[in-house]
């Protein structure tokens, strides 16, 4: 089993408790992924970057965000104006209440995350663990990945500590559908029926039973016909160095290698035009002054009698994703 690479460092803002962490994504995803090819030769299909006014190509370092209003106008917006908006301390996980576990809906639960204690002694991790176990309650927390701050749930699975992203409230739906309006009671005899018929097939949630039969198949049908070869198997030398991106590549994939690249050139001009000596950081980027921080307090590993909170219902059970045909 391959090591886990943590992905943020920081801390839990416990009242007066500080609990340094490590976060690692918690879930991966098992789809075979595939990539655009010419179906001619076999080929990869590449994606270039080009402005619709001038029909040139763009650098991803001359690329900016722009917002289209519903009246026609496209305001652009630079690095400079984002940075301006009000931001959460990025190295902190700042606890905000604690509520019943059962008052979240699952359809606000988004992606989930392992923490692990970051500190010579794992006092204050099993502290906070154990005060979520005790209340049975799950912890409201202010979470901040890759530049974008979510409102998250804290709390407690195999005795580790699991953040889970949740979406806000006007990101769900309103399920409105007229045709439930009229819609005609269940009748008893039904519904007496349909209830004999749930209990047949209860059992206990093991998601191990279940296999996504889809990707098995697929993975055979890729193995069978490289096995077999023929046309549709096609030796290709190493790509990377080829122009251009694949045709797959995510908004995400792009931000990331401009923000790169931008820090490269900020930090090659700082040196030619200045030799006053600069702090930076690892990656060539200039440090900034951190913010002032709105979070709760935090003090360096102190322990603080927690407050006692209303019992509420422990359980909290994720839903299964996909299930074998």
């Amino acid at each position: 089993m391959n090591r886990m690479r943590s992905i943020w460092k920081g801390s839990i803002a416990f009242g007066l408790v500080n609990v340094p962490v490590k976060v690692y994504s918690a879930t991966e995803t098992h789809d075979i992924r595939f990539h655009q090819v010419h179906a001619k030769d076999g080929g990869r299909i590449k994606y270039d970057r080009v402005c619709s006014e001038c029909g040139k190509s763009v650098q991803f370092a001359d690329i900016d965000k722009a917002y289209d209003s519903p009246d026609g106008e496209r305001v652009i917006l630079t690095d400079e104006d984002f940075d301006k908006l009000p931001s959460a301390e990025k190295h902190e996980i700042p606890v905000l209440e604690f509520v019943p576990t059962e008052q979240i809906d699952p359809i606000l639960y988004d992606k989930s995350y392992f923490l692990e204690p970051d500190s010579s002694s794992p006092k204050a991790y099993v502290l906070l663990r154990q005060t979520l176990l005790d209340t049975e309650r799950t912890a409201l927390v202010h979470f901040t990945l890759r530049q974008k701050t979510r409102l998250a749930a804290l709390r407690v699975r195999d005795n580790t500590l699991v953040i889970q992203t949740l979406l806000w409230p006007d990101e769900v739906r309103a399920a409105e559908f007229p045709s439930l309006d009229d819609a005609p009671d269940a009748r008893p005899q039904e519904v007496k029926m349909a209830t004999s018929l749930v209990e047949s097939m209860s059992a206990d949630f093991d998601p191990t039973e279940y296999t996504d039969d889809y990707q098995i198949e697929l993975r055979k049908l890729i193995d069978d016909t490289i096995e077999n070869g023929g046309e549709k198997v096609v030796r290709v030398e190493d790509e990377t160095s080829s122009d251009g991106e694949d045709a797959e590549v995510v908004d995400l994939v792009a931000a990331l290698q401009r923000s790169v690249e931008a820090a490269g050139k900020n930090a090659k001009a700082a040196h030619s035009s200045s030799n006053t000596k600069t702090a930076t950081n690892k990656d060539g980027s200039e440090k900034k002054t951190p913010r002032k921080k709105t979070a709760a307090k935090k003090a360096p590993d102190k322990e603080a009698v927690p407050a006692k909170q209303t019992a509420a219902d422990k359980s909290s059970k994720s839903t299964p994703t996909r299930k074998g045909a």
